[in-house]
């Protein structure tokens, strides 16, 4: 986990922003006295004019990352309008477009796990007014699963890992199961008897139940759903499907009514919510799945506008109003900085690699 380390301080970016300006100009100044040598020693008038031209240019970029933003901001959203990966976006853009006074706009881009959204971001100018808004498939997940994704997920620049949602074992509530102990034994015993729906391969649902079959023992009949998790969910009500992982703010409501048993949840220790419930870390050390949400920026965007981006949403996840609202849906506020993220996402993507390999996972 990500420790919730604030980022820098908005005055102290806008500092280093001017001194970086104040050290192009002086450079500049070294570099019309050599402008000068080079044209007296070598005769060369039109070198000496390019080599000008060029040095007058440095601060244009440094302006242009002062002034950010300016204009409309887009966050593209891979997955569906109505989830919890485009709640967030939207909560951010309406503080950040209060903030700073400029229009803020979420499009939904759905479709290949996450792939199309990201490969659209990936394609755009590296200038912080096209950004993405994600959970885990489409940069830690589908490069082990897709042989060519048409965009590189590591060359995405980390704003920040804005909310983490912890992974819920869940089952129909008629399951002859009490408890995960219980529910282990009966997939040992009748392996391929009890179901598990999932939202395919590279979502965390399926992952989840992998590395808890790796690590128990135990064999589920993998069930694959298309549209996400809701109709996991409803099949798992009705009955018709055994179990599913799900992120706790969806499966949370079902638990409190009666609908659903819940099993264990896929943190390191017991959430406040559940607080009956075990973590499946209690029973096999070191389980841990989590859908998590994050801002990133195109490839090559400068850090100074990275940097900006991520203070300003860093103290926006760590008001009082915002933070209710994430925590209401049993969320876990991160507000991690850029370089936090960074160390994350390669955490994941180690984590989700291993398991993809040892269950040889493939994209059909």
């Amino acid at each position: 986990m990500v420790e919730n380390h604030a980022a820098l301080p908005q005055p102290a970016i806008r500092g280093e922003a001017r001194g970086r300006s104040c050290t192009r100009a002086e450079g500049r100044d070294s570099l019309e006295l050599a402008f000068l040598t080079v044209a007296k020693s070598r005769g060369g008038i039109w070198f000496g004019f390019a080599f000008l031209l060029a040095a007058a240019a440095l601060p244009a970029v440094s302006s242009a990352q002062d002034s950010y933003p300016n204009r409309l901001i887009k966050i593209v959203v891979p997955f569906p309008a109505g989830t919890t990966a485009d709640e967030i976006p939207r909560l951010v853009a309406e503080k950040l477009s209060a903030r700073w006074g400029q229009t803020m706009i979420v499009e939904n881009r759905p479709g290949a796990t996450g792939n199309i959204g990201a490969n659209i971001v990936a394609k755009a100018e590296p200038d912080g007014y096209t950004l993405l808004s994600t959970a885990p498939p489409p940069l830690v997940v589908n490069q082990s699963l897709y042989p060519n994704l048409g965009f590189d997920p590591a060359a995405f620049v980390p704003v920040s890992l804005m909310a983490v949602v912890p992974n819920l074992l869940v089952g129909r509530k008629d399951l002859p199961a009490k408890n995960l102990q219980e529910l282990i034994a009966l997939a040992r015993n009748q392996p391929g008897q009890f179901t598990s729906g999932t939202t395919g391969p590279g979502g965390t649902p399926r992952l989840s139940m992998e590395m808890l079959q790796m690590a128990s023992g135990a064999t589920f009949r993998d069930i694959p759903y298309r549209g996400g998790t809701a109709p996991v969910l409803v099949d798992v009500l009705g009955g018709r499907i055994d179990t599913m992982f799900i992120n706790i703010s969806d499966g949370l409501p079902h638990i409190k009514s009666g609908g659903l048993k819940a099993f264990g949840v896929a943190t390191e220790k017991r959430v406040p919510q559940l607080p009956d419930v075990p973590a499946i870390a209690e029973s096999f050390p070191g389980f841990y799945a989590a859908t998590w949400y994050a801002m990133m920026a195109p490839p090559k965007t400068p850090p100074e506008i990275a940097a900006k981006l991520s203070a300003a949403i860093v103290d926006i996840l760590k008001t009082t109003d915002v933070g209710a609202k994430l925590r209401a849906q049993s969320m876990i506020v991160v507000a991690a900085s850029p370089a936090e993220t960074a160390t994350f996402l390669k955490q994941e993507i180690e984590r989700w690699r291993g398991v993809i390999k040892a269950a040889g996972i493939k994209v059909e």
